[in-house]
């Protein structure tokens, strides 16, 4: 496979020298750039392509992911199995994210993220079939979800050890909000597309047009060269279990991974549980229009938040927005618990979504500016079980609560563990650099 040059080159992630990228920004009528902003992330030509590519890819997700809540309130109107059919598509992160991260740091990262991207396009095109029926097989369409859930997790690890790699460290920031930004523009883009789809025709074409993004993927791949995993080592168990060492020896890295579990176990049941909370505390029919317009604001929101991190906010602490981002959170989601309007909602969900994505960026940061190359795959795939593995399993405990005792306590309990969190977490380094860090000591030293 042809490589890529190391990101600690000035030009990592394009094979281009800076004077060209700084001779295309003079055209474009951009003549600097600040290291570390979204702007100087983007100018480097094979990042922007992988970003484009997954972009695209993603706005076909998103139009599946919000069908898929929307169709399992329709079947059952039931938060449990909502957050079961949740669980299905977010729970393998939780069971396979390691073996991804394990697969990023040890084989040919473009081969396995083209064959896993081919791999959930076929189990789409399954779960298309599956849906055609007007009540479909409950247990079919969890199954089906299951398998295209163990795709995504074997391949989230991957692609996010590749995406700061493909710029300078310098740059790395920029990139990461960035990334956020595609995510979650996506999310804006994909359910608008998706809930319109799925009223006038069903669920089963949202599925086909899902399987047909992944061919953005597999065509960006085709056209750029990825680095090549650096060498960590480590070997059999140890190399499964090298990210769990350098959390264990690392205090930030630490406090990074458990904060963003515990976060998304807590207080992010309301995204599993969206279809509930519109119909019943909003009136909105989860199978409208106006359904994927809410889901859309919360995803605009997102949007600016991650967006604010790599321009506005490029240059301030991360540790220390992470805390002030909580706050934010707990406010707006005690607000979002409590109301019943619908027009309302637009409003509290969209600046929801800013502060709740402002947190994310901020905290992703701080962890990956923390680590080394070598073993960047295997600690983000921890941090992959804990930001969607474990959301599922929130979100089937927030379910059944909601079932029992209502909407508004379960948030509003998410609400007081997010201020909890901001008093808790507490992201500043050490003064001494410790192992996985960005001048770390051989991890098997002491092993």
């Amino acid at each position: 496979m042809t490589t890529a040059p190391p990101a600690d080159d000035p030009d990592a992630g394009d094979g281009r020298s800076d004077f060209e990228d700084y001779e295309d920004a003079y055209l474009e009528g951009n003549r600097t750039f600040t290291p570390g902003t979204a702007r100087s992330a983007f100018a480097h030509r094979t990042f922007r392509t992988v970003y484009l590519g997954a972009f695209a890819s993603n706005i076909g997700t998103w139009m599946q992911n919000v069908v898929l809540g929307a169709l399992a309130f329709k079947l059952s109107h039931s938060a449990t199995f909502v957050a079961l059919v949740s669980a299905a598509q977010l729970g393998p992160l939780l069971l396979f994210s390691v073996v991804g991260g394990m697969i990023a740091d040890a084989f040919d990262r473009k081969k396995a993220l083209m064959l896993l991207s081919i791999q959930q396009a076929i189990f789409s095109i399954v779960l298309a079939v599956v849906t055609i029926p007007h009540d479909p097989n409950r247990a079919a369409l969890v199954g089906v979800v299951f398998v295209i859930g163990v795709g995504n997790a074997l391949f989230a690890p991957i692609f996010s050890a590749v995406v700061p790699v493909l710029v300078p460290r310098r740059d790395l920031p920029g990139a990461i909000s960035l990334n956020s930004v595609q995510m979650n523009a996506s999310r804006v883009i994909g359910p608008v597309i998706g809930a319109a789809i799925y009223s006038r025709w069903g669920p089963s074409w949202v599925f086909v047009l899902n399987a047909v993004s992944f061919g953005f993927v597999i065509v960006t791949l085709t056209r750029v060269a990825l680095p090549e995993a650096p060498a960590s080592g480590g070997q059999g168990l140890h190399r499964l279990l090298e990210g769990f060492q350098v959390a264990r020896v690392d205090r930030v890295v630490r406090q990074c991974l458990t904060l963003i579990a515990v976060f998304s176990f807590l207080c992010l049941p309301f995204i599993t549980e969206m279809p509930k909370i519109a119909n019943d505390h909003l009136g909105i029919d989860s199978k409208s229009s106006s359904y994927g317009v809410l889901y859309a604001c919360f995803g605009f929101g997102a949007v600016i938040g991650a967006l604010s991190i790599g321009t506005v906010f490029a240059q301030a602490s991360k540790a220390r927005l992470t805390r002030q981002g909580l706050i934010g959170f707990a406010a707006m989601l005690t607000i979002f618990g409590l109301l019943r309007s619908a027009a309302l909602a637009y409003v509290a969900i969209l600046v929801l979504g800013c502060v709740y994505f402002a947190v994310i960026t901020s905290l992703s940061t701080v962890l990956q500016e923390r680590l080394d190359d070598k073993v960047r795959g295997k600690v983000m795939a921890l941090w992959i079980m804990g930001f969607g593995g474990v959301v599922p399993f929130g979100g089937l405990l927030g379910g059944s609560l909601m079932d029992r005792v209502g909407i508004a306590p379960v948030l509003v309990g998410g609400s007081l563990a997010a201020l909890a969190l901001a008093w808790w977490g507490d992201l500043l380094p050490d003064a001494a650099a410790m192992p996985g860090s960005r001048h770390p000591a051989p991890l098997d030293q002491g092993a």
